[in-house]
């Protein structure tokens, strides 16, 4: 019976009386997207202005309902008539929408002369285009985000009561060198064994000076506490070095904040851990399986260390004296570049001249700049060019080298006592992950 069926709608005469069927259904579901878009925005808006009296509002709920379907409608012609007269629409719209605001203005004792009404109206009939022309999926999200921007105007402009200029200009400048440079630099290999990456380099300038500059408002936001162990823990999933230099330029001030701050660069080391048996498990799960135990141990212990000195904070830490430096300072980001820079010239250089029989050599230099490069590499020919337990031991010596890289910058960067609260736990992790590997292999 099925194949029947199928068999009549593959003939002509079947899908052309089918097809204007689908096509109209097609249809009536988006203007019911262009009216749902239309009533969500109206909903904010005559939710916001539900105390005036009827009459008085230029549009509410029911208006913008008729907007976002005005814009189904005519997207729908569009199609048939060419996109002119769609932007005729729009702009007779535009003028009726201006008008009736200007009436108001003459009609009000007070009147408000913001045009966030007519932008919304203007929105929600292009919206309700865009759902019929079949970019329904896009124009949802799109109302979604103008309802929320027009719900969260008192919170936008308390934000911007309390910014300040310096962190206004430090904002600017993160866009500069993230959105602006970012993307013209080559994403390729240059100089000897064409191991230098200027995209890589330059990312890494982007992704210290963005921590900090997160640290910085998330411990404005939350409190100067819970703010660096936040930072530390959802930073550290993008680069726990990074985080370790931020926080160690804090502490360089002696601000005796060293507990927590040791706390926050502790939790983001341990999610590299995590985050490096899920990039190997990916790609090898037999590299993942023989790490598992190693990891996991390290894991552990790398929380109880960053959870005692978080305990510690609470009695000898006071928040007034943790300093917020510069939320945005472009020299310390430059420096460590450089840094990473001649750790991928030397990492090249060693697999050049020592080749396969260097890998644990290899894996350690690595460790001084990432661990997630090796990871991938090593995951790739994992039981094929190289034995299990050899990429799996090279990955943890990354691992280790990489965590004792940090303790050296807790120490270089932070000084002394910084050093010390990084520096024993992280020899206590490495030695409890190279024993863990020792009795299970």
């Amino acid at each position: 019976m099925f194949r029947l069926i199928l068999e009549q709608l593959e003939s002509p005469g079947e899908c052309r009386r089918v097809g204007p069927i689908i096509g109209n259904i097609t249809e009536f579901y988006a203007l019911g997207i262009a009216l749902g878009l239309g009533l969500l925005i109206g909903l904010e808006r005559g939710w916001k202005k539900r105390e005036q009296a009827e009459g008085q509002r230029i549009a509410g709920i029911r208006t913008f309902a008729l907007i976002g379907l005005l814009g189904g409608v005519w997207g729908l012609l569009a199609k048939e008539t060419g996109t002119a007269l769609l932007a005729v629409a729009f702009a007779t719209l535009a003028i009726v929408l201006i008008s009736a605001h200007v009436v108001t203005q003459y009609q009000e004792e007070d009147p408000d002369v913001g045009i966030t009404g007519i932008i919304a109206g203007l929105l929600t009939f292009a919206f309700g285009a865009m759902a019929t022309l079949g970019h329904g999926p896009l124009a949802a999200a799109g109302a979604v985000v103008t309802t929320i921007l027009l719900g969260i105007k008192p919170m936008l402009h308390t934000w911007v009561s309390r910014l300040q200029e310096r962190e206004l200009y430090a904002a600017l400048k993160l866009l500069v060198i993230s959105v602006v440079i970012l993307p013209l630099l080559p994403d390729a290999g240059y100089g000897p064994w064409q191991a230098l990456n200027p995209y890589r380099i330059w990312w890494m300038v982007v992704l210290i000076t963005g921590i900090s500059f997160v640290g910085y408002f998330a411990m404005k936001i939350v409190g100067k506490r819970r703010g660096i162990l936040a930072t530390g823990l959802f930073a550290g999933l993008a680069s726990s070095t990074a985080v370790t230099v931020s926080f160690s330029r804090i502490a360089r001030g002696g601000s005796g904040a060293e507990n927590v701050l040791a706390a926050g660069i502790l939790v983001a080391g341990a999610t590299m851990f995590p985050r490096v048996l899920v990039v190997s498990s990916i790609f090898s799960w037999p590299l993942a399986t023989a790490l598992l135990w190693p990891l996991l141990a390290m894991t552990v212990t790398n929380y109880l260390a960053a959870g005692l000195f978080w305990q510690w904070s609470r009695k000898s830490s006071n928040e007034d004296d943790i300093h917020l430096t510069n939320p945005f300072e472009l020299g310390p980001a430059l420096i460590f570049a450089a840094l990473l820079a001649g750790l991928m010239l030397l990492s090249r250089a060693l697999a050049e001249n020592y080749g396969d029989t260097g890998i644990y050599l290899l894996a350690a230099a690595s460790g001084l700049a990432d661990v997630d490069a090796i990871t991938l590499s090593l995951a790739d020919i994992a039981g094929k060019d190289i034995t299990i337990a050899t990429a799996a031991l090279a990955v943890l010596i990354a691992a280790f080298v990489n965590a004792l890289v940090k303790a050296v910058l807790s120490l270089g960067i932070g000084g002394p006592r910084l050093g010390a609260r990084v520096g024993i736990p992280t020899l206590l992790v490495v030695c409890s992950g190279f024993v863990t590997w020792w009795l299970t292999h």
